[in-house]
């Protein structure tokens, strides 16, 4: 390899190394604002839920028409599951600040074994 080569290569990785280190720098200035967010079965991370509220239906009450509750901080959206075996997870309304209404057609008082809530407040 003649000398230009060698200069040529070591210039090449030289710049590779700068556009590296260079994009590095940019990315690890990167910030995340931090959210109140959770999920779980019980206590929520992040929210308190209190006030849970299982709306039977009028002409049958082996069926819950929807369930409401309340979270100990403001939420953006908010989907609960009442089944853990279950799929379906049911999208809410917020009647409020902190009060939350879900829909649950389908659901039954005996296919409940949990309220499993997801919130976040983007």
């Amino acid at each position: 390899m003649t000398p230009t080569r060698i200069f040529q290569a070591m210039l090449l990785a030289f710049i590779a190394v700068i556009l590296a280190s260079t994009g590095y720098a940019f990315a690890a200035t990167n910030t995340v604002t931090p959210d109140t967010g959770g999920d779980g079965a019980t206590t929520v991370s992040g929210y308190t839920v209190t006030n849970v509220s299982y709306n039977l239906n009028a002409s049958d009450p082996s069926r819950v028409d929807s369930t409401s509750f309340t979270l100990s901080a403001n939420a953006r959206t908010v989907s609960i599951k009442l089944s853990d075996a279950g799929s379906t997870w049911y999208s809410c309304t917020a009647l409020n600040a902190n009060d939350w209404s879900c829909n649950t057609p389908g659901a039954t008082t005996a296919s409940i074994d949990q309220l499993r809530v997801i919130a976040t407040n983007k």
